[in-house]
């Protein structure tokens, strides 16, 4: 079974400090249901959360695979040093890069995130927004039958 990732660039303090907790909860639940291959991104925010996360998990999880559906690449050309180290890292440790475009255009992220959720069983989100890129990603992934779970609504704040 597959599960993409799709989530906001931008997540306040308070929701990144239980975040990590709850990702690692959700990704083991996963694991145990069947999921082998995870997809992601490559963007900063959530994606890249996820995706480090499952890094994390494959040295317990041997058979895991991260997949990278990257929408160009030059994804990361404008993005800081330390961004752009951490992208390289996980890229580097992925078992596969695909990209939707060589170069950016303004079909790339939609492209991308199409490609996340085609063959997926489940799509695990970040999303508390209904408008961008994230919420067309879980609508384009609900309409195909993808299973959507939202990490943004298991979030208690005391």
């Amino acid at each position: 079974m597959i599960c993409c990732f799709t989530g906001h660039r931008d997540i306040p303090p308070e929701h990144m400090a239980v975040l990590p907790q709850i990702l690692d909860y959700e990704i083991e639940r996963l694991i145990v249901c069947g999921v082998t291959e995870f997809r992601g991104g490559g963007a900063l925010g959530f994606d890249t959360l996820a995706e480090l996360k499952v890094l994390e998990k494959k040295k317990k999880y041997d058979f895991l695979a991260l997949k990278l559906i990257l929408p160009c690449r030059d994804q990361a050309a404008s993005w800081s040093e330390r961004n752009r180290a951490i992208y390289n890292y996980i890229a580097s440790e992925a078992d596969s890069v695909e990209y939707a475009y060589e170069r950016y255009n303004s079909n790339c992220m939609h492209k991308r995130n199409r490609m996340l959720a085609d063959g997926s069983d489940f799509c695990l989100a970040y999303l508390t927004s209904n408008s961008g890129g994230t919420a067309y990603t879980c609508n384009y992934a609900k309409k195909i039958g993808v299973s959507i779970i939202n990490t943004a609504d298991k979030i208690t704040i005391s």
